[in-house]
């Protein structure tokens, strides 16, 4: 199951309104907090025109993908890999371990700003074109003879360029002749993943330079290569690149499903990039998780009618199957794992190690100023929260084997 996550232009009037009564809604909060700004306001008051500002729209945007991705993570539910498409990039880093949520939601804030400037410095626009191959897209930026480039090589037979208006409009003239089916301009406020971006990057690397980037636990695929990357070593140098070079969505997609087929899940508004999905990789199964009812269709894509659909309906946060059960947290805050099984309240520091038997009642790490203890006993299998992550009350934070596995 690969994750993946929206970029700029997802973004709609009014769509945090369904998932004000959810509990992962508390995030928005969180953001806001970081952010400086009132992200509860633009997800259900701000109208369309508002949204469209880079600064707005790329806030938003993250931030109501990070609410979906909480209320997944709730169900006990992760990918295997994620991508995610220029801004969804960000998102897909926080969902995978190696950033951190406010790092990721600084970044995304810096990033806004910086582009919003370079966009008033430089004005630019872009246009997708729909019909025509990605040979002559790029022939036909070249032969409009101005500043105007392919920025997202989105699907075949979709192609977004981008520059300044007037070479971005000599450019669709060129491609209409060259046979593509129509010329649509895009609603965003500057010339994206072009070098008129350049005077961002400098702005962006500075922020980039302030955060710490771990080793993810599961690869994102990067919009630069196509490539997924395990290193977060690797990432600060390709979210610069990023800025001013083309999204390789169409190749991200035949790399995410290079092994056969599986689940692409779009994890955040609108519904951009399952459309994508369907005219690139046709054979795999896709689904979009949007809003609050969406969750039921993953659910059931995951566990069926089994087990794992029971417990993630129910929220229960316990049972997983017959013979293994999860811990959750007890609290809201960031997790802490701790070492050692140990029932009476010391501990080591670090994760307890996988395969340590534990008792009922074993520490297993802490929330905030919250104990989080198991009420099984059984083999731990694994840790389901990485150290420093935020985790929700009811989230999954450790997975046990019971000692029924063993009979």
């Amino acid at each position: 199951m690969v994750f993946t996550f929206p970029g700029q232009g997802s973004q709609r009037a009014g769509a945090g309104r369904p998932w004000v009564d959810h509990p992962s809604w508390e995030l928005v909060s969180d953001v806001s907090e970081v952010a400086g700004r009132d992200v509860a306001t633009l997800l259900l008051d701000a109208d369309a025109e508002e949204l469209r500002a880079t600064r707005n729209s790329q806030l938003v945007t993250f931030t109501l993908s990070l609410v979906v991705l909480d209320a997944i993570e709730r169900l006990g539910i992760a990918p295997s890999a994620c991508a995610g498409h220029s801004l969804g990039e960000y998102t897909a880093l926080v969902a995978s371990g190696a950033l951190g949520f406010e790092d990721g939601a600084r970044l995304v804030v810096e990033r806004g700003e910086a582009m919003q400037a370079a966009s008033e410095e430089r004005p630019g626009t872009m246009a997708a074109l729909l019909g025509i191959s990605d040979d002559d897209a790029e022939a036909a930026c070249q032969r409009a003879e101005g500043e105007v480039w392919v920025a997202n090589y989105n699907a075949p037979g979709q192609v977004v360029i981008a520059g300044t208006p007037e070479a971005v409009g000599r450019a669709g003239t060129l491609a209409r002749e060259m046979g593509a089916r129509k010329v649509m301009p895009v609603q965003v406020g500057g010339a994206f993943h072009t070098p008129l971006m350049a005077p961002a990057r400098a702005r962006l690397r500075k922020a980039l330079g302030s955060v710490t980037f771990c080793d993810p636990e599961v690869p994102v695929t990067a919009n630069v290569d196509a490539r997924p990357h395990g290193a977060g070593a690797e990432w600060p140098g390709l979210l610069s690149a990023q800025l001013c070079s083309p999204v390789r969505w169409h190749q991200t997609l035949l790399s995410l499903t290079a092994d056969g087929p599986g689940t692409l899940v779009e994890v955040g508004p609108g519904g951009v990039l399952t459309g994508l999905a369907k005219r690139t990789v046709p054979d795999q199964r896709l689904l979009a998780v949007a809003v609050p009812d969406d969750l039921d269709a993953l659910v059931d894509a995951v566990g069926g009618n089994g087990p794992l659909h029971e417990y993630a309906l129910a929220h229960a946060g316990e049972h997983l199957y017959m013979s293994e059960r999860v811990v959750v947290s007890p609290a809201t805050g960031v997790f802490e794992p701790v070492s050692g099984p140990a029932t009476n309240g010391s501990s080591g520091t670090g994760a307890t190690p996988v395969g340590t038997n534990l008792e009922v009642g074993s520490l297993v790490g802490r929330v905030g100023g919250s104990e989080v203890r198991t009420p099984f006993a059984g083999a731990l299998m694994g840790h389901l929260a990485l150290p420093g992550e935020r985790v929700t009350t009811g989230q999954p934070v450790a997975w046990l084997r019971t000692p029924m596995a063993a009979r």
